[in-house]
């Protein structure tokens, strides 16, 4: 009798033959998810948005990480691990919005954000938590590296139909920037002249500036 309400006792409760819960992979589902959620809240708030200045991508890119992570969380004992792995970035590597494609540094951030759940769901039980914890940091130290020591700022294009047709000349430089910084408030890094149409003395440039500004507003409108 003893040994059947052991047996009883040590089986966990099914429905529809499915366990209802697994003590051991549900504390380690908790365990994970706060990690993973943990690093991408650093990244995307104290990282990516406090230096770009740009909080559009926010939503995106938690809503992004917390399904990518679960995803892979609970198919990784379907044995997809790997090719699931390179598949999730083929497919979010090529995203492209019709309306507002996404610039290159949101696109390095994001291929960032799924790598990082994919390594915190996939990781197997020969990773330590050691060492989990310590790849999660390296990232964010070397994003913030990145983004503050070596001060890569994010550089965007505007593009301009310029009618003052007597500045477009290498001779008046000078005075093309200051005119392009005077009408713009933008700090000008370099101008490039795409087309010139002399009959309606207009042409067509491209400013380039930094997204923040020397004194770290914005430029965005």
């Amino acid at each position: 009798m003893d040994q059947i309400q052991d047996t009883i006792i040590s089986e966990p409760l099914r429905w529809l033959g499915i366990k209802v819960i697994n003590p051991e992979d549900f504390t380690q589902l908790l365990v994970r998810f706060g990690l993973n959620l943990l690093v991408i809240f650093v990244v995307v708030n104290y990282i990516y948005s406090k230096n770009s200045n740009r909080k559009d991508f926010y939503f995106s890119y938690i809503s992004i990480s917390i399904t990518i992570f679960v995803l892979c969380f609970l198919l990784e004992s379907v044995k997809l691990e790997l090719g699931f792995a390179f598949g999730l970035f083929a497919i979010f590597g090529i995203i492209r919005y019709r309306t507002d494609p996404i610039p290159i540094k949101e696109m390095t951030y994001l291929f960032v954000i799924i790598g990082i759940s994919v390594i915190n769901a996939l990781s197997n039980k020969k990773v330590s938590h050691a060492e989990l914890i310590f790849t999660n940091v390296v990232i964010m130290l070397t994003l913030w590296i990145l983004e503050k020591i070596l001060i890569l700022k994010q550089e965007i294009c505007l593009v301009i139909n310029y009618e003052n047709i007597e500045n477009i000349n290498i001779k008046k430089k000078a005075e093309l920037y200051a005119d392009i910084q005077e009408r713009t408030g933008i700090k000008v890094k370099r101008i490039e002249i795409e087309e010139v149409n002399y009959l309606r003395d207009v042409a067509k440039i491209k400013v380039y500036h930094d997204i923040n500004g020397a004194n770290g507003e914005s430029n965005t409108f």
